[in-house]
């Protein structure tokens, strides 16, 4: 689901929790620390755009309601009021590359579930990550480390790492949609064959999991065991401590695995026979 399509979520949920309040628009503003103008934008939907971390969380916080229900995570609104505390903004210099680096390495003989943004970090060329890094204007040298790290990670001993994605998002980078757009035909047959060939080097210890994005939907974030779920954010990520938090990010991730399309044994043959454009 692309940026467009989450905020259009998001903005339907506010939507509703705006219309239950009853309160006006600038009142409605003022307890969530935005200005009218601002509400204004982000219920109107002719934007992708989405608030700023900050404001998600006094969102949530006011209107007592789950942050993963506000993000699409989940269809129950839940209650805030036990997230809260277990919930904190993690950023650091190097594009979150350390923090994720640190968070493997404390989950070392935990099972870690991962929900890709776009095509999974270990499983992209450098070259896919240069086009890539280059369109956000971010280091492609720290994503590449951060790829060398986590292919190295799921080559120990003992690693046991699921991923779950839309078919649609290899759908669109196979024939070049989207952010993809500019990408020649030969990186992205190379970055296919590349992927298709690791599904297969690296499994079981990584298994992915393609589901349909028409029927399914989630955010990215990456289940570290028991000790953490981190949202990515963009260039930060929403880190859950709680137990109960944790074990609810892992219930959601398990839903996709069970709605799954193409199933781990069977991934290396769909991606290869994806028709490049």
């Amino acid at each position: 689901m692309d940026k467009r399509e989450l905020a259009l979520l998001f903005q339907q949920r506010l939507r509703s929790l705006f219309d239950r309040s009853t309160e006006s628009q600038s009142a409605f503003a003022d307890a969530i620390g935005i200005d009218r103008s601002a509400l204004s934008q982000l219920l109107s939907g002719k934007t992708a755009r989405l608030p700023r971390v900050e404001t998600l969380l006094s969102i949530a916080e006011r209107h007592q309601v789950s942050l993963d229900w506000l993000l699409g995570i989940s269809q129950d609104e839940g209650l805030m009021g036990a997230l809260l505390p277990s919930l904190e903004i993690e950023t650091s210099d190097d594009e979150g590359a350390g923090l994720l680096i640190k968070w493997h390495a404390e989950a070392t003989g935990s099972k870690i579930r991962y929900v890709p943004a776009r095509i999974p970090d270990l499983l992209r060329t450098s070259e896919v990550i240069a086009y890539e890094a280059s369109e956000a204007h971010q280091s492609a040298a720290n994503q590449v480390a951060g790829t060398a790290f986590r292919l190295d990670y799921n080559r120990e001993p003992g690693t046991d790492m699921e991923s779950c994605m839309p078919l649609q998002t290899l759908e669109a980078f196979a024939t070049g949609q989207g952010i993809w757009q500019g990408l020649p035909a030969s990186t992205r047959r190379a970055q296919l064959l590349h992927m298709a060939g690791l599904v297969d080097d690296l499994y079981p210890s990584f298994r992915l999991f393609l589901f349909d994005g028409r029927e399914r939907f989630s955010i990215p974030y990456t289940v570290f065991g028991s000790l953490r779920a981190a949202v990515f954010a963009g260039r930060m990520y929403l880190v859950l401590h709680n137990r109960d938090s944790v074990r609810m990010m892992q219930r959601h991730f398990d839903d996709l695995v069970r709605d799954t399309k193409v199933h781990a044994h069977e991934v290396s043959a769909y991606i290869r026979g994806l028709q490049v454009g």
